[in-house]
């Protein structure tokens, strides 16, 4: 096992590895750029080293910086968290080159999962049902419109190196293509500094629909059951629940063994998520693969009552996955994510923390790095907490996580709780009738964007 753990990360995120670390007797290292001195990760973990000021690419995405920080501290294993240099292909050869373990999928497996068309190729080698789409880089609009005409209208363009919802644009009819083009080129290129696209069919309607995988060393790999992730804004995820009320337990078998095989085949290891689209004959067609632990892990542990972080961490170390296959889930979980942001305009609201209670109880977790008095930086994403909570059935989750919601306090900021509540106490919502266009509909019948 590990002797010590840094972790190249920050907020929540870095303080849920902190726990697990701890859990497993391994010491810790916070990384931290100035304006996060003050963050709850860096005052609970062993160890701590300034990486940089505020800007991300001087700091946490600053791989020179990083290293040193673990040879400074003697660090045998990095972990990346999600974000940053989480999916970084060239970051985790690097680790290997320095003799360090890097505590995720390797460098090779995320190669293949790095650019989003050659991960769907990969998958229908893999015989994963893929979205009708390109099978290549589009290097134009006359490429492009050529491909739409095959595929027929409406399409999504989407950035090949991307996430996060970044270069994503539809097109619904050949007039739109050409100024679309251009603005999910000009997003990609912004965002990833790669501005190739491809392109799918628009599936109307449908689901997101994603399957946690985790894999050793030895070959062993197990999917687990899927989270349903249609409540998004804008392709960002909103709130999450497991099960799914959408699937059946027919199709639930079938997408398991589906993602078991499709792993085993391209060797997968460590933790990672494979993300579908479900359409309303319940027909599903993969979308991508995240190669590191999602922000919605939390509700999978909840109804399984395990923690991926330390099995992950175990299985970096060489150990053999603990989880055992006849693992049976137990109730229902849903997790509201807390952004520090404008409920109505969606405006980031960073700035200090006056006064903050949260929630406890019964089948209630709070992960966050907040506390009373914690500055708020503007340089980062909004992520405040995540609420999350478990019942017995649907109806009992969703009753918790309401009331947990509303006994949570938070001044000085704003938060987007008003937006969790109102869509909690939506019938649509409350009878799991929902699926990826929900929340616009939702918002724009609020005259809201």
């Amino acid at each position: 096992m590990f002797l010590k753990i840094l972790v190249a990360n920050r907020g929540e995120i870095a303080l849920r590895i902190i726990r697990s670390a701890k859990l497993l007797g391994i010491k810790t290292v916070a990384v931290y750029s100035e304006p996060d001195k003050n963050s709850l990760h860096v005052m609970l973990a062993d160890e701590k080293i300034c990486i940089g000021p505020s800007k991300s690419t001087d700091s946490y995405l600053n791989i020179p910086n990083v290293l040193s920080a673990a040879d400074i501290t003697k660090a045998d294993a990095i972990h990346p968290g999600y974000g940053f240099l989480a999916e970084s292909p060239r970051f985790a050869d690097i680790c290997e080159t320095h003799g360090i373990t890097f505590i995720g999928p390797p460098a090779s497996i995320m190669k293949i999962m790095a650019d989003k068309n050659n991960a769907r190729q990969e998958m229908k080698k893999a015989r994963l049902p893929i979205i009708p789409g390109s099978d290549k880089i589009l290097s134009n609009t006359e490429e492009a419109k050529k491909e739409a005409q095959k595929i027929g209208y409406p399409v999504i363009l989407k950035a090949a190196a991307g996430g996060g919802g970044k270069g994503m644009r539809i097109v619904r009819t050949s007039g739109q293509l050409e100024g679309q083009f251009a603005i999910a080129q000009g997003e990609a290129k912004a965002a990833f500094d790669n501005s190739d696209l491809y392109m799918e069919k628009f599936i109307q309607g449908a689901h997101h629909i994603e399957i946690q995988v985790i894999a050793d060393l030895k070959g062993n790999i197990m999917a687990l059951t899927e989270r349903e992730c249609s409540i998004q804004r804008k392709y960002q995820k909103v709130l999450e629940e497991t099960p799914s009320p959408y699937i059946d337990e027919k199709l639930r078998k079938k997408m398991i063994k589906a993602v078991e095989e499709a792993a085993r085949t391209i060797g997968y290891q460590s933790l990672g998520t494979f993300e579908f689209l479900v359409d309303d004959k319940k027909q599903f067609y993969f979308m991508e693969a995240n190669t590191r632990v999602q922000v919605e892990h939390p509700i999978t542990e909840f109804i399984y009552d395990i923690d991926l972080i330390k099995e992950q961490i175990k299985i970096a170390a060489g150990e053999k996955l603990s989880l055992k296959n006849d693992m049976k889930i137990s109730g229902h979980s849903i997790e509201c994510r807390i952004n520090a942001e404008d409920a109505e305009t969606f405006i980031p609201s960073p700035g200090k923390i006056d006064f903050l209670t949260l929630p406890g109880g019964e089948g209630i977790r709070v992960d966050t790095a907040a506390y009373s008095g914690w500055e708020i930086p503007p340089f980062y994403d909004s992520l405040l907490a995540k609420i999350i909570a478990k019942g017995p059935n649907r109806k009992e989750a969703v009753d918790k996580i309401r009331t947990a919601l509303e006994m949570t306090t938070v001044v000085g900021v704003k938060t987007n709780i008003p937006l969790h509540l109102a869509i909690l106490s939506n019938n649509d919502f409350k009878k799991g009738n929902y699926d990826i266009q929900f929340l616009t509909k939702f918002l724009k019948s609020a005259g809201r964007r």
